[in-house]
């Protein structure tokens, strides 16, 4: 996938993982895009230890694993920040 559509998807995934993770009035774009490409990395990993990615993977699918990735890393951090998940 390109760096474009990676920066695209990253930020669409971390937005709605922010949303979820009510941290959404705390982030800003930028953070948005860098939470949802690292999701991306986690969720990517998940995917492929379990067999759930494929190479011919669409867009979508990328998407999902990205946000499920984003909200592991937003639970991550606010059992850090805060001492508890919401």
């Amino acid at each position: 996938m390109g760096w474009i559509a990676t920066i695209i998807i990253g930020g669409i995934a971390g937005w709605l993982a922010s949303l979820v993770m009510n941290r959404d009035a705390s982030m800003g774009i930028f953070w948005n895009i860098v939470v949802g490409i690292i999701g991306g990395v986690i969720g990517s990993a998940i995917g492929d230890a379990i067999g759930f990615l494929s190479d011919d993977a669409g867009w979508f699918l990328y998407l999902i694993t990205a946000f499920v990735g984003a909200v592991v890393l937003l639970a991550i951090v606010n059992l850090v920040t805060r001492k508890r998940v919401r």
